[in-house]
């Protein structure tokens, strides 16, 4: 039932939006999981039964993602009560019921991602005498505004920002040497959404690395791992009491069933796909493993680097590497899974300014398909526009795309072009942050050597 399930969600998704029934698009999901969480027992959250339709937007995120819908609809609830009951707000999209949504991601980026970059700027630029007031403050424009978290965000409709502002807020705490403090945030951000393992690779690595060079390498592993442990038992404490209940929350987390790829992504299942029928040629286990197989087996080049010679700016470097790793080549990407790999290039926006610049006009562009189905064409251009201001650039990539029909013949003609051209700039992407990474080890090799002449 739970295979049926999900490619029943796969292939409806496409087609919904707001105003189109039955399933109005990523805003109502998020106003669903409000309406069953308040209005369910915790143990039915993940649990299909005639009060809760798992083919209608069933819970598939962590359960932080289920508590942080449950007080948001505590304030839905407070303002607009119809917004929120059980069955009758299915499609629910009165003026009243928009601005409170709207609202409660407004909120969720000042309460959450807003301070974590605030903590990241202030501990990155701490030190650096070449820091200047109209730097800090450009830094902090980069990652706030970039516009491909507001589109998705705000216009399609997530709480992104939560889960990107906990990996933010655990990145700045591994720049202050606050290693458990990092893990605690970390934790909290895989438990709200479970792409945040595209990081994993990269936190793993430079804190065994950082525990190998110390005198006692396995206490301080098991004190990280504690952290780990005790948070996630923390946040899975109401399903951790029985193998079944677990199990049914695990499974709604992995969407394996719905197959390799579902959209015009661009990375390397759905480029070549152009070329090769994954989908016809394997089975589902079999992609699976080989999609697994790519993702390490092209992160762990960083992984060591960083588990050999761990350093801070090693690190960020590390996340870039990593979540290029997982967009391009792990199982069932998502358009908005570029975000991810953006994040780090944000952080690093100082010392790689034209790679920001790079990936966030091509991490823009692979999304356009998306947001014209959402009909965000005005923002897309109001935002690129204020990017470019804020950047000095003026890409006119989109000009073609905006006012060329398709032929009917390859009526996904444009889409696809925008996935070759950006899934080529994200592979060059990824070769070049992971020789800058590996630079760092020669210099760092450089620099003990010198120290042993002296």
């Amino acid at each position: 039932m739970w295979s049926r399930t999900q490619l029943r969600e796969s292939k409806e998704t496409k087609e919904c939006g707001a105003a189109n029934p039955p399933k109005y698009g990523d805003f109502e999901a998020q106003r669903h999981w409000m309406e069953i969480t308040l209005n369910l027992p915790i143990k039915d959250w993940y649990t299909n039964s005639t009060s809760n339709d798992l083919s209608y937007w069933g819970l598939d995120y962590p359960p932080l993602t289920a508590y942080q819908s449950y007080f948001h609809g505590l304030f839905l609830r407070f303002f607009h009560p119809d917004s929120v009951s059980l069955f009758t707000s299915r499609g629910h999209e009165s003026y009243l019921g928009k601005l409170l949504m709207r609202w409660t991601v407004l909120s969720s980026d000042a309460l959450v991602f807003f301070p974590s970059v605030l903590y990241f700027v202030f501990v990155y630029h701490t030190g650096r005498k070449s820091s200047r007031k109209t730097e800090i403050a450009w830094h902090i424009a980069m990652v706030l505004l970039n516009p491909c978290l507001i589109l998705i965000d705000h216009g399609h409709f997530q709480y992104n920002c939560i889960s990107l502002g906990l990996t933010v807020g655990a990145v700045a705490a591994i720049l202050s040497n606050s290693d458990l403090i990092a893990c605690f945030l970390f934790s909290l951000a895989l438990n709200h959404k479970q792409m945040s393992a595209y990081f994993a690779p990269a936190f793993f690595s430079h804190l065994l690395g950082k525990c190998l060079k110390r005198s006692n390498p396995l206490l301080e592993v098991l004190k990280l791992g504690f952290v780990v442990v005790g948070t996630f038992s923390l946040i899975w404490w109401p399903y951790i009491h029985s193998m079944e209940a677990f199990l049914q929350v695990l499974s709604r987390l992995a969407p394996f069933e719905r197959g390799l790829y579902e959209d015009y992504v661009a990375n390397f299942w759905c480029t070549t796909s152009v070329v090769i029928k994954w989908k016809k040629l394997f089975t589902t286990p079999t992609l699976k493993l080989l999609s697994f197989g790519a993702t390490i087996s092209t992160c762990l080049p960083s992984m060591i680097q960083q588990i050999w010679a761990p350093s801070k700016r090693g690190f960020l470097y590390g996340l870039l590497n990593s979540a290029f790793s997982f967009y391009l080549f792990s199982f069932q990407v998502h358009e908005k899974s570029i975000l991810l790999p953006l994040l780090p290039a944000s952080l690093l926006a100082i010392e790689e300014p034209f790679l920001y610049n790079w990936i966030t006009l091509n991490a823009l562009f692979s999304m356009f398909p998306l947001l014209v189905r959402d009909k965000l064409v005005i923002p897309y251009i109001a935002l690129l526009g204020l990017f470019s201001l804020l950047y000095y650039a003026s890409p006119n990539q989109i000009r073609v795309y905006l006012t060329l029909p398709a032929p009917n013949r390859y009526p996904y003609l444009f889409e696809a072009l925008v996935m070759l051209l950006c899934f080529s700039q994200f592979v060059s992407l990824a070769f070049y942050t992971n020789a800058q990474q590996w630079m760092l080890l020669k210099h760092s090799v450089l620099v003990d050597k010198e120290k042993k002449l002296l």
